[in-house]
């Protein structure tokens, strides 16, 4: 049976497209599909197994969802990086506010989705609470946070006359988002991976936000490898994948569209989870590394040296800091906190950022220099 994505509605003045429901079934399966699946398969265990055995594993992905976080939102065009995300609202450039919340938003929205899938299903509902957490206090916040469309969007194109795509009539939205939810829990046979990638397809098919679409739509994939258990924790994001990919990324879910061509929106998207797998691996390797040097230099800081290693565990979450914070999270006095930060400095495990005499902040560079790749 031969995939069918879907047809063109005339609609008043343009035509929308209809995806076709995915409850009919889908042909999916060929030669290098196949052997693809295998080897992200492979990839992903790999990936999973390694991380269950780092120490102290959680305070690594903080900095993986803020990285996930800055690569997905850039996608859609906010400029904030990695260094300014890391920053309090006090220590950020007052221009770049509208950018920096946008990612916090997508962390927030991203820690609460997994959490909340402890306590209830992968769902739209789940969808809902995300976007409403991503939307909230930021440019997008008049495009109906948590609420499904009620108008007519578009892709691309200063108007509806001149986009690159229409996604379907709102009228249809609840419709094709109660399928794709039946797809996801559906008992018929479909590998995982594959389910994951058809979904993220038709999910940005249907658009069915007014805004955040791209955005939710890369969450969902993570959500579902928890939900599928492929994954144990939040340790792979395809965003840094499809941003390196961008052209590729959306011609891939075009020619869905346009010719029935699954099987190369299938590549393409197995692709990306072997080399984000084999990256993320690498990355948790690299971090083990430091992590024996850093044991290594804190020994000779003699009676710091705990106080140290204390410090470092928690810059793993959040690479950056302050003397006053400093101050706070190790329970010291300013004149403690300040020499402690010197000496790690001096042994070349913290270097000062700013240039600056007060205001100072200290980030764990070679850490943060894994994640800025």
């Amino acid at each position: 049976m031969k995939f069918f994505a879907g047809k063109y509605i005339q609609q008043y003045q343009y035509k929308s497209f209809l995806p076709s429901k995915l409850s009919r079934g889908i042909a999916w399966q060929t030669e290098e599909v196949l052997e693809l699946l295998s080897e992200a398969n492979r990839k992903i265990g790999e990936l999973n197994a390694y991380a269950s055995f780092v120490p102290d594993v959680n305070f690594f992905i903080e900095m993986h969802k803020v990285k996930e976080a800055t690569t997905s939102s850039k996608i859609e065009g906010t400029q904030t990086n990695i260094d300014e995300a890391l920053l309090s609202e006090r220590e950020l450039n007052p221009k770049r506010r509208d950018d920096w919340e946008e990612v916090r938003n997508y962390i927030a929205a991203l820690n609460n989705s997994i959490k909340r899938l402890d306590e209830i299903p992968l769902s739209m509902r789940l969808l809902r609470e995300a976007h409403k957490i991503l939307l909230s206090g930021v440019r997008g916040e008049k495009k109906q946070p948590g609420e499904f469309r009620k108008s007519q969007n578009w892709i691309g194109g200063a108007d509806i006359k001149s986009a690159a795509f229409i996604p379907p009539h709102y009228a249809d939205v609840l419709d094709l988002l109660s399928d794709l939810e039946k797809f996801w829990h559906s008992n018929k046979p479909m590998p995982y991976l594959i389910r994951i990638a058809i979904s993220h397809y038709q999910f940005e098919t249907i658009h069915p936000f007014l805004d955040g679409n791209g955005r939710i739509g890369r969450l969902l994939i993570v959500l579902q490898l928890i939900n599928y258990s492929l994954l144990d924790k939040p340790v792979l994001y395809l965003s840094d994948f499809f941003e390196k990919n961008r052209t590729q990324y959306y011609d891939s879910l075009d020619r869905v569209r346009i010719s029935n061509s699954l099987d190369q929106w299938l590549r393409f998207f197995l692709t990306g989870i072997i080399l984000t797998s084999v990256n993320s691996k690498e990355t948790f390797i690299q971090i083990c590394d430091l992590r024996e040097k850093y044991g290594v230099r804190v020994l000779e800081l003699g009676k710091r040296s705990k106080l140290a290693q204390s410090l470092i565990t928690m810059l793993y979450s959040n690479p950056v800091i302050s003397p006053r914070e400093a101050e706070n999270k190790l329970g010291v006095t300013p004149a403690t906190a300040n020499r402690l930060l010197s000496e790690m400095e001096k042994q070349g495990i913290l270097r000062e950022k700013t240039g600056f005499s007060r205001n100072r902040l200290f980030e764990l560079h070679e850490y943060l220099d894994i994640f800025r790749q």
